[in-house]
């Protein structure tokens, strides 16, 4: 709230994401969608007394666990087929306030302080919105009539004059409908809503915005905000026991050796299934029985290094590769040294890397313990990720 007048920002996420190639308010980056964090950066900002995402039409209760839960009430609507018709939704939709401002979600890293800084400045001024002087110099290209024509400058132009438009914006809410009304069908071809409202003949404060404000539009934007957010590796434990079984194979690290086998709903191979858990915990993708439960019969009996693949996939799908795995057997029996290359080997072919970054060892466990006892085997496992995109 500013001055006794209530303040709502709307988040601009109708959009399809094509040159993102995926749908940006969705894509997940240091752990929450863009959109979420987009929202939480205006939640956080105190004048703002409410939020309103406009999302793909379809999508309005995905969008409304986005944006909820913030410390702001909030509400998801229908965004259009352009994006002045979403904001104009919005905009809409955030009766009772007098202050309005648009934020693409697709800016994820603006700050609380410069939304309350735009807000204050269009609660009196009119409208305003945040951006960057040009520190570049800027070149007009000459028209082309052959598109496939080298570009030639026409002008260089004052750069002083130059700023670079970020979002937020913010307007009083009843001069943003009215440009959205006199504008009429033409709203559509205007690149922001401050075009708009400059049609008009209204002024516009500039706020200075912020260098890291970017907009993901691309793929290249995608690879700088999980630069931004994401750490470069990532380490998982992994900890695993089965129990001996009488009549079942005995497979370890994928290698078949003579004995009693392990109990288990699937080979039971407990070094993969130690390797593969410290793989998913170290790309955040939670246990092997989340993903492989002893209750699906799709599982059953199958060997353990396909579940191996199944898991390195999905670290891929997270934007890691393997960088290395050590895992560590405590059993007295079988013997595993002799077929410890053997082990490595079969290992790195399901995940997918060289056999120097897998490490296989082994531990008695001195007498002690169920493993001492020589009623089962135990398995602990680090997993090193290296993130890839």
């Amino acid at each position: 709230m500013i001055r006794g007048e209530r303040v709502a920002a709307i988040l601009a996420a109708g959009g399809s994401g094509v040159r993102a190639g995926v749908r940006k308010q969705w894509l997940e980056v240091g752990g929450e969608t863009v959109l979420r964090r987009a929202a939480r950066a205006l939640a956080g900002c105190d004048a703002v007394d409410e939020l309103v995402a406009v999302v793909p039409a379809g999508e309005e209760e995905r969008g409304l666990v986005e944006v909820d839960g913030l410390g702001k009430p909030a509400r998801a609507v229908a965004g259009g087929v352009a994006r002045a018709d979403s904001v104009r939704n919005g905009a809409r939709a955030a009766e009772g306030c007098a202050i309005v401002l648009v934020h693409d979600a697709a800016r994820p890293f603006a700050t609380p302080d410069l939304a309350a800084r735009v807000a204050e400045a269009a609660a009196r001024d009119g409208a305003a919105l945040a951006a960057l002087p040009v520190t570049d110099t800027v070149k007009r290209a000459a028209p082309r009539s052959d598109a496939a024509a080298a570009a030639h400058v026409e002008a260089t132009l004052d750069r002083r004059a130059l700023w670079l438009a970020q979002t937020p914006q913010g307007f009083r809410r009843a001069l943003l409908l009215e440009a959205f009304e006199r504008a009429g069908a033409g709203a559509a071809e205007a690149t922001d809503e401050c075009a708009l409202v400059e049609a008009m003949g209204a002024p516009v404060t500039l706020v200075p915005g912020e260098p890291g404000n970017f907009k993901i539009t691309g793929p290249e934007d995608v690879a700088r905000a999980r630069a931004a957010l994401e750490a470069p590796v990532a380490m998982g434990v992994g900890y695993d026991t089965h129990r001996f079984a009488e009549g079942r194979r005995l497979v370890l690290g994928g290698v078949e050796f003579e004995g009693d086998g392990l109990l288990g709903h699937s080979d039971a191979d407990v070094c993969a299934h130690a390797i593969g858990d410290a793989i998913l915990g170290a790309a955040g993708l939670g246990d092997l029985g989340r993903h492989f439960p002893d209750t699906d019969p799709r599982w059953k009996g199958v060997s353990s290094l396909a579940l191996l693949r199944e898991i390195a996939a999905k670290a891929a799908g997270r934007g890691f590769r393997v960088g290395n795995c050590d895992v560590t057997l405590a059993a007295r029996r079988p013997k595993i040294a002799p077929r410890g290359e053997e082990m490595r080997a079969r290992l790195a072919e399901a995940l997918g890397v060289a056999p120097a970054q897998i490490n296989v060892k082994a531990t008695t466990g001195e007498g002690m313990g169920f493993v001492g006892r020589g009623e089962g085997i135990a398995a602990h496992a680090v997993a090193l990720l290296v993130r890839v995109r």
